[in-house]
């Protein structure tokens, strides 16, 4: 899944630069209009973003401008500290999934679906990437928030075990 991010994160970063790049050179160069291209760039943007997000969230990059990780010097308060960001990361992604989910209920509750004006691209496929953009957004801060608390506790985790286990 991860290399299906980064292919997604590359593609959209390159399509983005060479649109902006068409759109100058179209627009002012030779006066002209790139068709819709806010439409389906739009889409392109919006798929890049979350699927980076996903990408910072597997790798556990997100920004972190907590100034308690740098005052904090104690061991078990540190781990209190990450547990907390952790659990709250984690609510606030749970709670944006369900968003996205009941926004998706909203848009499948009219008989035809709503969509751009120009190119009919219906919305709900962007809610729907953004979904699982925090589904697995949700998945890998829970895996990160279950590392944390087994290293917390002294807990061996499965691939230390395996690595032991082979030597």
């Amino acid at each position: 899944m991860a290399l299906v991010m980064r292919v997604i994160v590359t593609v959209a970063g390159f399509i983005m630069a060479f649109t902006f790049g068409a759109v100058v050179v179209i627009r002012y160069g030779f006066g002209g209009d790139l068709f819709a291209y806010e439409e389906w760039l739009l889409a392109i943007s919006i798929v890049g973003f979350f699927a980076g997000a996903v990408l910072a969230s597997s790798r556990n990059l997100h920004i972190n401008a907590d100034i308690l990780g740098i005052v904090i010097k104690d061991p078990k308060l540190i781990w209190w500290r990450g547990t907390l960001v952790l659990v709250i990361e984690l609510v606030v992604i749970l709670f944006l999934f369900y968003a996205c989910y009941v926004s998706l209920l909203d848009d499948f509750a009219f008989p035809r679906l709503r969509a751009t004006p120009v190119l009919r691209i219906p919305f709900v496929s962007w809610r729907i990437a953004i979904m699982c953009a925090f589904g697995f957004m949700a998945l890998f801060t829970s895996a990160y928030l279950y590392v944390h608390i087994r290293k917390g506790l002294g807990l061996p985790l499965r691939s230390e075990t395996v690595k032991e286990g082979t030597k």
